[in-house]
Protein backbone atom coordinates (compact mmCIF):
# COMPACT_ATOMS: atom_id res chain seq x y z
CA UNK A 1 0.00 0.00 0.00
CA UNK A 2 1.13 3.20 -1.15
CA UNK A 3 0.78 6.27 1.32
CA UNK A 4 -1.00 9.25 0.38
CA UNK A 5 1.84 11.56 0.60
CA UNK A 6 3.79 8.69 -1.95
CA UNK A 7 6.58 8.89 0.31
CA UNK A 8 6.28 5.17 1.56
CA UNK A 9 5.16 1.83 0.16
CA UNK A 10 3.54 -0.82 2.71
CA UNK A 11 4.49 -4.66 1.37
CA UNK A 12 2.51 -7.71 2.94
CA UNK A 13 3.80 -11.09 2.34
CA UNK A 14 0.96 -11.77 0.54
CA UNK A 15 1.69 -9.23 -2.59
CA UNK A 16 5.63 -9.66 -1.98
CA UNK A 17 5.37 -13.44 -3.18
CA UNK A 18 2.80 -12.47 -5.75
CA UNK A 19 5.23 -10.23 -7.03
CA UNK A 20 8.04 -12.20 -7.29
CA UNK A 21 5.88 -14.36 -9.44
CA UNK A 22 4.95 -11.58 -11.47
CA UNK A 23 8.61 -11.16 -11.77
CA UNK A 24 8.80 -14.92 -13.06
CA UNK A 25 6.02 -14.48 -15.45
CA UNK A 26 7.87 -11.58 -16.89
CA UNK A 27 10.92 -13.34 -17.24
CA UNK A 28 9.22 -16.88 -18.80
CA UNK A 29 7.40 -14.80 -21.08
CA UNK A 30 10.60 -13.26 -22.51
CA UNK A 31 11.57 -16.75 -23.47
CA UNK A 32 14.60 -16.08 -22.36
CA UNK A 33 16.82 -19.19 -21.05
CA UNK A 34 19.40 -19.25 -18.21
CA UNK A 35 21.25 -21.81 -15.77
CA UNK A 36 21.94 -20.34 -13.25
CA UNK A 37 20.14 -17.60 -10.52
CA UNK A 38 22.38 -15.20 -9.16
CA UNK A 39 20.66 -13.32 -6.29
CA UNK A 40 22.60 -10.39 -4.21
CA UNK A 41 22.42 -11.09 -0.84
CA UNK A 42 20.88 -9.93 1.61
CA UNK A 43 17.83 -7.93 -0.61
CA UNK A 44 18.02 -10.81 -3.58
CA UNK A 45 17.63 -14.21 -1.73
CA UNK A 46 14.30 -14.09 -1.23
CA UNK A 47 13.56 -13.79 -4.99
CA UNK A 48 16.50 -15.39 -5.94
CA UNK A 49 15.49 -18.25 -3.93
CA UNK A 50 11.77 -18.89 -5.53
CA UNK A 51 13.07 -18.08 -8.76
CA UNK A 52 15.40 -20.82 -8.67
CA UNK A 53 12.08 -22.89 -7.50
CA UNK A 54 9.97 -21.72 -9.91
CA UNK A 55 12.83 -22.21 -12.52
CA UNK A 56 14.07 -25.35 -11.55
CA UNK A 57 17.86 -23.65 -11.80
CA UNK A 58 20.43 -23.82 -9.39
CA UNK A 59 20.73 -20.78 -7.11
CA UNK A 60 24.11 -18.73 -6.31
CA UNK A 61 24.53 -16.15 -3.90
CA UNK A 62 26.98 -13.03 -4.02
CA UNK A 63 26.71 -10.80 -0.97
CA UNK A 64 26.74 -6.96 -1.70
CA UNK A 65 25.53 -4.20 0.96
CA UNK A 66 25.43 -0.34 0.39
CA UNK A 67 22.33 0.01 3.23
CA UNK A 68 23.66 -0.16 6.49
CA UNK A 69 23.63 3.24 8.68
CA UNK A 70 19.63 3.79 10.07
CA UNK A 71 18.38 0.38 10.47
CA UNK A 72 19.37 0.37 6.54
CA UNK A 73 17.70 3.56 5.82
CA UNK A 74 21.32 5.20 4.63
CA UNK A 75 22.96 3.95 1.54
CA UNK A 76 26.77 4.14 2.34
CA UNK A 77 30.23 2.21 0.75
CA UNK A 78 29.31 -0.25 -1.83
CA UNK A 79 30.61 -3.80 -0.72
CA UNK A 80 30.86 -6.45 -2.87
CA UNK A 81 32.11 -9.99 -2.12
CA UNK A 82 35.02 -11.21 -3.80
CA UNK A 83 33.99 -14.71 -4.60
CA UNK A 84 29.95 -16.18 -5.37
CA UNK A 85 28.84 -19.27 -3.45
CA UNK A 86 27.80 -21.76 -5.99
CA UNK A 87 27.29 -25.43 -5.33
CA UNK A 88 27.75 -26.13 -8.94
CA UNK A 89 31.64 -25.41 -8.97
CA UNK A 90 32.10 -21.41 -10.64
CA UNK A 91 29.26 -19.87 -12.04
CA UNK A 92 29.26 -19.99 -15.71
CA UNK A 93 26.82 -19.60 -18.84
CA UNK A 94 23.55 -17.75 -18.69
CA UNK A 95 22.98 -16.24 -15.62
CA UNK A 96 19.69 -14.25 -14.31
CA UNK A 97 21.04 -11.58 -11.26
CA UNK A 98 18.46 -11.20 -9.27
CA UNK A 99 17.95 -8.45 -6.29
CA UNK A 100 14.96 -7.21 -4.54
CA UNK A 101 15.04 -3.52 -6.26
CA UNK A 102 16.91 -0.79 -8.11
CA UNK A 103 17.05 2.62 -5.83
CA UNK A 104 19.87 4.39 -6.97
CA UNK A 105 21.08 1.59 -9.50
CA UNK A 106 24.42 1.86 -8.08
CA UNK A 107 24.73 -1.69 -6.76
CA UNK A 108 23.42 -3.27 -9.65
CA UNK A 109 25.37 -1.44 -12.16
CA UNK A 110 28.87 -2.46 -10.20
CA UNK A 111 27.79 -5.81 -9.79
CA UNK A 112 27.21 -6.00 -13.41
CA UNK A 113 30.12 -4.30 -14.87
CA UNK A 114 32.71 -6.63 -12.38
CA UNK A 115 30.36 -10.22 -13.31
CA UNK A 116 31.59 -8.66 -17.30
CA UNK A 117 35.07 -8.27 -16.11
CA UNK A 118 35.63 -10.79 -13.45
CA UNK A 119 33.64 -13.90 -14.73
CA UNK A 120 34.29 -14.61 -18.20
CA UNK A 121 32.73 -17.77 -17.96
CA UNK A 122 29.58 -16.20 -18.08
CA UNK A 123 28.31 -15.86 -21.15
CA UNK A 124 24.93 -14.05 -21.36
CA UNK A 125 23.95 -12.18 -18.25
CA UNK A 126 20.62 -10.19 -17.90
CA UNK A 127 19.07 -8.65 -14.78
CA UNK A 128 15.56 -9.07 -12.63
CA UNK A 129 14.24 -7.12 -9.99
CA UNK A 130 10.97 -6.75 -8.28
CA UNK A 131 10.68 -2.90 -7.86
CA UNK A 132 12.51 -0.27 -10.12
CA UNK A 133 12.53 2.90 -9.44
CA UNK A 134 12.60 5.98 -12.02
CA UNK A 135 15.13 7.52 -10.38
CA UNK A 136 17.80 4.79 -10.45
CA UNK A 137 20.51 5.02 -13.30
CA UNK A 138 20.14 1.27 -13.79
CA UNK A 139 17.63 -0.08 -15.85
CA UNK A 140 16.84 -4.12 -15.11
CA UNK A 141 15.88 -6.44 -18.17
CA UNK A 142 12.67 -7.07 -16.04
CA UNK A 143 10.57 -6.01 -13.42
CA UNK A 144 7.72 -6.78 -11.32
CA UNK A 145 6.36 -3.26 -10.64
CA UNK A 146 7.36 0.52 -11.72
CA UNK A 147 7.46 3.06 -9.19
CA UNK A 148 7.21 6.57 -10.82
CA UNK A 149 7.80 8.42 -7.55
CA UNK A 150 10.91 7.17 -5.48
CA UNK A 151 9.00 6.11 -2.18
CA UNK A 152 10.66 3.73 0.76
CA UNK A 153 9.66 0.18 0.56
CA UNK A 154 8.81 -1.49 3.39
CA UNK A 155 9.41 -5.09 3.15
CA UNK A 156 7.14 -7.17 5.39
CA UNK A 157 10.44 -9.00 6.96
CA UNK A 158 12.36 -5.78 7.89
CA UNK A 159 10.26 -6.51 11.14
CA UNK A 160 13.34 -8.16 12.20
CA UNK A 161 16.02 -5.59 11.99
CA UNK A 162 14.58 -4.41 14.81
CA UNK A 163 14.22 -7.63 17.43
CA UNK A 164 17.01 -8.72 18.98
CA UNK A 165 17.00 -12.11 20.46
CA UNK A 166 16.02 -9.80 23.68
CA UNK A 167 12.96 -9.03 22.12
CA UNK A 168 11.96 -12.18 20.57
CA UNK A 169 12.33 -13.55 24.56
CA UNK A 170 9.58 -10.63 25.35
CA UNK A 171 7.18 -11.99 22.51
CA UNK A 172 7.12 -15.44 23.25
CA UNK A 173 7.87 -15.01 27.25
CA UNK A 174 10.03 -18.45 27.11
Amino acid sequence: MLTEDGQHLYVSYDEYHSLIEKLALKVHQSGWQFDTVLCLARGGMRPGDMLSRIFSKPLAIMAASSYRAQAGTVQGQLDMARFITTAQGEIAGRVLLVDDLTDSGHTLQSVVEMLRRDYPAISALRSAVIWSKQVSTFVPDYSAEFLPSNPWIHQPFEVYDQMPPEKLLQKWRL
